[in-house]
């Protein structure tokens, strides 16, 4: 109970840093913000969520209803190559269709050389640094969030209601809309909520497409402009946007509970179609593969090939140890306090635990940017102390000790994705009967010594699993390294961040292609849980 008493507190620092640096910042430009950018950049969050939403929304619930519900050529391929967009970060997708499309990418040039246009002026061209290229992008990376939990929702519920409702006339896009829908909305609204948060915390994709949001508008007021109060003011805006989504999500985990699975022994009973719907639902599983993963992965690919001679550096040797340094840090760290979390939870199982149990994963919720500006104020404010402690009692200066270091970043990282390994483990403890527990403690073991001895050994493969999903999510983090990494430390996303910054996009190929390669480790662990729901389905 003591250690989920001090995590909590630990996670709830940065929030509660940033909502006083917002009530008491040292120069008030809160009236200012209202009157000049804060309506701007208010409005253009929304519309890019909007937009990623809709996006998302079409594309995983058409392709989660293709994969479950029809056969087609290529369905079971499709099952797991859907998510493979889950591997390549929106910033990089940005950057790879931003060298493609742009007026000197191959695309265009392609078109001048083939129409004899000698100008932009000559023909029109979509923008593609632009909010909705910025939408398309993040869109393309996000949809698997609903696709997942949609095709997870479609697999629970019972084929008979299918049955029932064709044996009234409805046809089969009319029992989607009318019966399965309805049922799954639940489940998608999680999903939604949760593409909704990512795209709220993305940073490197709205600052390279000049598209102003909050998190954009955070960046500049604090780094371009060195106001940490206004920068504190927006965030604490920001962080209404996390509570309303938090609390869809809660609420609609709530709803998801009310049903109940579907029988194991009732098979699904897939559509039959002619030959060009079934080319239809190729096409609505193959184009978000093909847009989200194959080319960016393959130009990048390419350019990492054609450039290698000059990425492959000392440069890029230390920042990739940097990530792996840091990112293992980071995944072994949550793992610890996860462990502990969960088997506290499963000692003391009340309702202050359980309350506990859910402030300490809202570090999951918290944009990059927000928490980043939560965690430089407290560490700050300490190495400011004991700085000045030691000039005074020794002469000596400690300087930026906590969050000048690695340890900033190392501490951003477990706040964030703690949510991952806890929720993991929890789950996993939940399917060891405490019977084991009961045999252990008769047998004369400690809670210690069953953890240890017991429970750890049946945990290896969830352990294993989560400490890879959060080594993989800090590689990809961008907005919170960007803050908090000391003077001349780079890692992998901020050294591609930096290349695409100054317009390198061919030198940023292979630290991104790494960053992928990389991300490609949680999809393989998806697939296998979609295989295993495939022998139930």
């Amino acid at each position: 109970m003591i250690s989920a008493l001090l995590t909590t507190a630990i996670v709830a620092l940065p929030v509660l840093s940033v909502i006083f640096l917002a009530f008491f910042p040292e120069e008030n430009i809160w009236p200012h913000l209202i009157e000049t950018t804060l309506p701007r950049y208010l409005t253009t969050t929304l519309k890019l969520m909007i937009g990623v939403g809709a996006l998302t929304l079409v594309i995983g619930l058409a392709s989660a209803w293709a994969v479950t519900m029809c056969e087609f050529p290529g369905r079971k391929f499709f099952e797991w190559a859907m998510l493979l967009p889950f591997a390549v970060p929106a910033y990089v997708i940005a950057y790879v269709y931003t060298s493609l499309l742009d007026y000197a990418g191959p695309v265009q040039g392609a078109l001048r050389d083939l129409f004899g246009w000698s100008s932009a002026a000559d023909y029109w061209f979509p923008e593609i640094r632009s909010l909705e290229g910025a939408t398309l992008m993040i869109g393309l990376v996000l949809y698997p969030y609903v696709y997942l939990l949609a095709r997870a929702a479609f697999l629970e519920q019972s084929p008979s209601l299918f049955a029932v409702s064709r044996s009234l006339g409805h046809s089969a896009l009319s029992t989607f809309f009318r019966v399965v829908l309805p049922i799954a909305r639940p489940a998608v609204a999680v999903g939604l909520s949760l593409v909704l948060m990512e795209t709220l915390n993305d940073f490197g994709t709205v600052d390279f497409f000049a598209v102003q949001t909050l998190t954009a508008g955070l960046f500049d007021t604090w780094m371009n402009l060195g106001n940490l109060g206004g920068a504190a003011q927006i965030a604490t805006t920001m962080l209404i946007f996390v509570v309303i989504l938090v609390t869809l999500e809660r609420y609609s985990r709530r709803r998801q509970q009310q049903f109940a699975a579907r029988d194991n022994r009732e098979p699904i009973q897939r559509f039959t179609m002619s030959f060009p719907r079934q080319m239809i639902c190729v096409a609505v599983c193959a184009l978000p593969v093909l847009f989200g993963f194959v080319i960016p992965g393959a130009t990048l690919g390419l350019y990492a090939w054609e450039y290698f001679g000059e990425s492959w550096n000392p440069d890029f040797v230390r920042n990739t140890f940097n990530s792996l340094f840091l990112s293992g840090a980071a995944a072994l760290t949550t793992l610890l306090i996860g462990v502990t979390l969960a088997y506290s939870r499963r000692l003391h199982n009340t309702r202050k635990m359980q309350v506990l149990m859910r402030l300490s994963s809202l570090g999951y919720a918290m944009p990059g940017a927000v928490l980043a500006v939560g965690v430089i104020v407290p560490l700050a404010g300490f190495d400011n102390w004991l700085d000045s402690l030691m000039r005074d009692v020794f002469g000596i200066s400690t300087g930026l000790l906590l969050s000048g270091s690695a340890f900033a970043l190392v501490f951003a990282y477990t706040v964030r994705f703690l949510a991952v390994s806890a929720g993991s483990v929890e789950s996993a403890l939940q399917k060891i009967t405490p019977s084991m527990d009961m045999a252990s403690r008769s047998l004369g073991h400690t809670p210690g010594n069953t953890l240890v001895r017991v429970h750890l050994p049946m945990l290896r493969g969830t352990l294993v699993t989560a400490a890879l999903v959060v080594f993989v999510d800090c590689m990809k983090e961008l907005p919170a390294t960007l803050i908090l990494r000391p003077f001349n430390f780079e890692t992998l996303a901020t050294y591609v961040y930096q290349f695409a910054s100054d317009e390198r996009l061919y030198h940023s190929a292979l630290p991104a292609l790494i960053i992928v390669l990389a991300g490609i480790i949680p999809i393989i662990l998806m697939s296998r849980s979609i295989s295993n729901s495939r022998s139930i389905a």
